[in-house]
């Protein structure tokens, strides 16, 4: 089975401290990320970029109530140097949280064959989430490595991989790490659930 690799968003205007919409996590994840991407260089694997190219004006910014970023052409739309894409890897842009809407993802994945995606990038809950919904939704295999995705938030981020892995029917790669720090969030939940729950 055909396998691609795809990065999202991993962008100046996300990754870089005191960008408009910096996700600090994102910088903690680049090694595992540049790993990824090197394996997937040395085994051939096709590498796809999703990245926002908004326009200075687009409603996004107002409707959503996100700060202006990823406006096409800008320094903060452009990969950050740590993954450069190479010239003949596929750069898809988006306007929306989906890789697949209005964009040409799905033609070039039928051109190469694929049938199955790895998932990466930011935001584990927001761009990750609906690009893996999108994906199954068409039929494609999705994996999501937890090392290679940043959340805005520790707990959004766990939800979006419950999502995935139990509604979506996602692979979800978890590392002990990892692992362990969802069953933290997990348990601290449910300690203040039972906290706020009344006693009758």
């Amino acid at each position: 089975m055909k396998e691609a690799l795809l990065i999202s968003d991993m962008l100046n205007d996300f990754v870089r401290e005191g960008a408009p919409l910096e996700v600090p996590a994102a910088r903690a994840i680049l090694p595992a990320l540049q790993r990824r991407l090197a394996a997937a260089r040395a085994r051939g694997i096709p590498v796809i970029y999703i990245c926002d190219a908004h326009r200075p004006d687009d409603p996004e910014f107002s409707r959503m109530g996100w700060p202006p970023h990823g406006v096409k052409g800008s320094k903060g739309a452009e990969v950050v140097a740590e993954l450069a894409p190479l010239e003949t890897d596929p750069v898809v842009e988006k306007t929306t949280y989906s890789g697949f809407h209005h964009t040409g993802l799905e033609a070039i994945l039928q051109a190469l064959g694929v049938e199955r995606l790895v998932l990466t990038g930011v935001v584990t809950n927001i761009c990750i989430l609906y690009i893996a919904y999108d994906a199954v939704i068409r039929g494609y295999q999705v994996t999501v490595p937890v090392d290679c995705v940043a959340p805005l938030d520790p707990a959004d981020g766990e939800y979006a991989l419950r999502q995935m892995e139990q509604v979506l029917g996602v692979t979800v790669e978890r590392s002990p790490t990892h692992q362990a720090a969802a069953a933290l969030i997990s348990s601290s939940r449910s300690v203040s659930n039972r906290r706020l729950t009344p006693t009758l």
